[in-house]
């Protein structure tokens, strides 16, 4: 008997790759307006000595793990002066960045819950004893306070460490040349190492917040995966839970969940469900694995399908309020114009897999959707006049519709590179946001054949993100606005995010050769 798509993807879950590893350093985080988000770190002692050290109520200690890291603490505990009496309470508080262990979670007032931020408070009963915690965390500094004992004893901390987690193998990923440049080669190994963390049992969005499997993300990390780690049965694996667990309408979910068992959540996209469609095209031209692009196909035609309704009588995606497209956190942006580019940039990589497949009836009506798609486009959000399509009923110019339009290839080559130049000329207001609006301006600028701009473009993005201390690249980041959240604070921003990893994709496929 055939499995589910869904028992087809349990098939398929990966074993994670564990390893050990014990914090390098004592630190202290100190405001400096210098620095990003105003926290530097500062070294206050050598670990060797953390041993040598008794706590009681009140002391508190920062360790430094010297990298991100996904993983569950082990520590040992033991008492000092006099034997253990009661027990141990203690106060965990997990950081990816300075900002999470120097500001008061107390004071938090974002918008998204609360528990996501990292901290605990737990009682240890039995000293001398090992213990580890039941909860994975993602952070490269632990401050542990010390809310008892108050009294007849001390208490110390003979080992700690953590037992990190990952199914990505990175004895996989292919050297870079010995000539690459050093700012290349450091922003591909933040890269490599953003998406290493976010390779769990699923490809994670971010390990620490919403830890789960989201379909635009999805799509960027298997590029980056493609030309590193090379896993296919994990991208295979997310395929299939999008497939098994779509809405009650067809509708592939923007996201799942794979615990306690896999689930759908109930949230639509009209981008992110196209992109069930170009991220099958990717891994077939990855893998080619014909018998899994061959089972999965009539999920390509039913999205292809679903997306088409939204057409109005004119053939432009309908733009109300009983719809989302995701595009970019930007609250201002008009997402019309972006959809519609989506849109023909997915039925075009389905007319693709559709003459691999030599589906000829199906290839046939892709084709005319596609010339109907980019006619309405040039039709009626193009003006010729500013030189720029535009979106909504304000006819707003963003970078965004631009991009995309580019990226769908609408006008012929010659237009679409001057668009671009056109585009970063005028530089309209409504600007990209995030790293997965970003890599879809580089990835643009490398269709028009630009690939200097986009690599200038990359280094004073990522780039400026390496310097401002990323160990992994940011789900956020905003040089003019450094503590910019789409969720109310900074503190709750994920610092290890899997739309952010593709600088190692663009510098292993297209800026290895000169």
């Amino acid at each position: 008997m055939s499995l589910s798509f869904v028992e087809m993807a349990e098939s398929l879950k990966p074993d994670l790759i564990e390893k050990k590893v014990y914090p390098t350093r004592l630190v202290e985080a100190e405001a400096d307006s210098e620095a990003f988000q105003g926290w530097a770190v500062r070294e206050t002692g050598s670990i060797a000595t953390l041993r040598d050290r008794a706590f009681t109520k009140g002391d508190s200690i920062i360790l430094d793990f010297g990298d991100h890291h996904v993983g569950r603490l082990t520590l040992s505990l033991e008492s000092v002066d006099a034997r253990a009496d009661s027990p141990v309470r203690l106060k965990f508080i997990f950081g990816e960045m300075p900002c999470e262990i120097a500001e008061d979670f107390d004071e938090y007032n974002g918008w998204l819950d609360r528990s996501w931020l990292q901290d605990e408070i737990v009682n240890f009963d039995v000293l001398p004893g090992t213990y580890t915690l039941p909860r994975r965390y993602t952070f490269r500094y632990l401050k542990i306070e010390v809310l008892s004992p108050a009294r007849k004893f001390k208490v110390a901390f003979p080992d700690i460490y953590v037992t990190t987690e990952t199914s990505a193998d990175v004895t996989q990923v292919p050297p870079l040349p010995d000539d690459m440049p050093e700012d290349l080669r450091e922003m591909d190994r933040i890269a490599v190492k953003t998406l290493q963390d976010c390779m769990q049992t699923v490809f994670e969005d971010g390990p620490k917040r919403d830890r789960r499997l989201w379909i635009g993300d999805l799509r960027l990390q298997a590029l980056a995966n493609y030309y590193t780690f090379n896993n296919h049965d994990l991208v295979k694996r997310c395929l299939y839970l999008f497939a098994g667990l779509r809405l009650d309408g067809g509708q592939v979910g923007a996201c799942v969940y794979e615990k306690p068992e896999p689930a759908r959540d109930d949230i639509y996209l009209y981008d992110y469900s196209l992109f069930f469609v170009s991220t099958l095209y990717d891994y077939d031209l990855a893998s080619e694995d014909r018998e899994t692009v061959n089972e999965l196909w009539p999920i390509v035609m039913e999205q292809i399908e679903l997306s088409l309704l939204r057409l109005d009588e004119q053939g432009i995606v309908k733009d109300d309020a009983s719809w989302y497209c995701f595009t970019d956190w930007h609250e201002k942006l008009n997402k019309q114009a972006s959809a519609q580019a989506i849109l023909i940039y997915c039925l075009k990589r389905g007319l693709a897999l559709a003459e691999r497949l030599e589906l000829q009836a199906e290839a046939a009506a892709i084709r005319n959707h596609i010339e109907l798609a980019s006619e309405a486009a040039l039709t009626h959000l193009w003006d010729e006049r500013q030189g720029f399509f535009v979106s909504g009923e304000d006819r707003q110019i963003s970078w965004a519709s631009q991009v995309w339009m580019a990226l769908a290839e609408v006008l012929d080559p010659q237009a679409n590179a001057a668009l671009l130049e056109r585009l970063f000329e005028v530089n309209p207001d409504i600007r990209p946001m995030t790293p997965y609006m970003y890599h879809h301006l580089i990835e643009a600028l490398i269709t028009v054949g630009n690939k200097d701009k986009a690599l200038e473009q990359m280094k004073a993005y990522w780039g400026q993100m390496a310097r401002d201390g990323a160990d992994t690249f940011w789900e956020v980041y905003n040089p003019e606005d450094k503590k910019n959240s789409p969720y109310g604070s900074n503190l709750i921003n994920s610092y290890c995010h899997a739309w952010s990893c593709t600088p190692t994709y663009f510098i292993r496929k297209y800026f290895l050769q000169p």
